[in-house]
């Protein structure tokens, strides 16, 4: 497997990207997610999991029924994960008046697999979302920063130490 020269070692209690597998694995997690847009609080969940794929972030996976659904409008855009299958996209609004006027939008910022692939069932219909793209996003009571570049929506912590993918010139590894 490669590791970049400038890996930074797990300190106690850290995990590193680099020890990650892949093909990616998925485990629940019983940590505190919360996701806030526009003041409103989405998303809040001890029952997500995380996929965990090498030189990659975590990216939480919450159950719909500890997400406001209402705020979700699907979108025509697909892409396909070569392990999880088809992915659909969801543009968020929230705060906006009948007939489209003030509020919010975040546009293709949340996506879900209706019918992945066998090896990740367990988060069929499960939310994703962009970090970047939300107000802020929390694992317990910290809150996360964006993996670079925007592609695979990892969540950055404390507890996770890298290199991440993402930033110029990684996209290579």
């Amino acid at each position: 497997m490669f590791s970049p020269p400038n890996r930074t070692p797990p300190g106690p209690g850290q995990e590193s990207v680099w020890d990650y597998p892949r093909p990616p694995r998925l485990e629940d997690s019983t940590r505190r997610i919360r996701v806030v847009f526009n003041g409103v609080v989405i998303a809040d969940s001890q029952r997500a999991k995380r996929v965990l794929e090498t030189s990659h972030p975590p990216t939480y996976y919450i159950p719909p029924e500890d997400v406001q659904m209402q705020y979700f409008q699907p979108v025509p855009r697909s892409t396909v994960c070569e392990w999880k299958g088809a992915a659909v996209y969801f543009t968020l609004v929230v705060g906006e008046e009948p007939g489209g006027v003030g509020g919010q939008r975040a546009e293709q910022a949340a996506w879900a697999y209706p019918h992945p692939t066998t090896a990740f069932q367990a988060i069929a219909n499960y939310i994703a979302v962009y970090p970047s793209r939300m107000e802020a996003c929390y694992v317990d009571d910290e809150r996360v920063q964006s993996q670079p570049g925007d592609f695979y929506g990892g969540w950055i912590t404390s507890d996770i130490v890298g290199p991440f993918k993402g930033d110029p010139g990684t996209w290579g590894w």
